[in-house]
């Protein structure tokens, strides 16, 4: 199923969850970490997308999951499943910037989900994983409030 049709299944089955909307309301919805679940990307299957019968709030993000079992995870527990550096790209946090975070772009280290920007950009944080990881820690507190057009 095309990511289109899956963010408008998600979007229908939002408005059924949230309550009624208007109509110039529809144009602001927005499942976070491209509709996938976060929880499956723990998991050995490996990250699949999430559906709308299975949301999520979280410190005003939608999230969704693949199932109910899923979802009560994450609830249970969000810190544990969140990506690192609000889902930007890891290695542009370890430069002090903030790069658009691809979801199907990842790696779990650790227990912890770090997504990349692509895998060109991926293949550079790969040679320096926990380096990277140290400076984009480092860095983030100061980058974390700052929008990314400011970086």
């Amino acid at each position: 199923m095309k990511f289109k049709q899956i963010l408008v299944r998600m979007t229908a089955a939002l408005v059924l969850f949230a309550g009624v909307a208007s109509a110039s309301d529809y144009s602001t919805i927005a499942i976070a970490v491209g509709g996938y679940d976060l929880v499956s990307y723990q998991q050995t299957s490996g990250p699949k997308s999430g559906n709308g019968h299975n949301l999520a709030t979280h410190e005003g993000n939608i999230y969704a999951f693949v199932n109910a079992k899923n979802k009560s995870k994450f609830e249970a527990n969000p810190a544990k499943y969140l990506p690192a550096f609000g889902g930007f790209c890891a290695y542009g946090a370890s430069l002090g910037k903030k790069f658009y975070g691809d979801p199907t772009v990842y790696k779990v280290v650790d227990g912890t989900l770090y997504l990349n920007l692509d895998k060109k950009v991926q293949s550079i944080w790969n040679k320096d994983i926990s380096g990277n990881i140290s400076e984009a820690n480092k860095l983030w507190s100061s980058i974390k409030y700052v929008p990314a057009a400011e970086l």
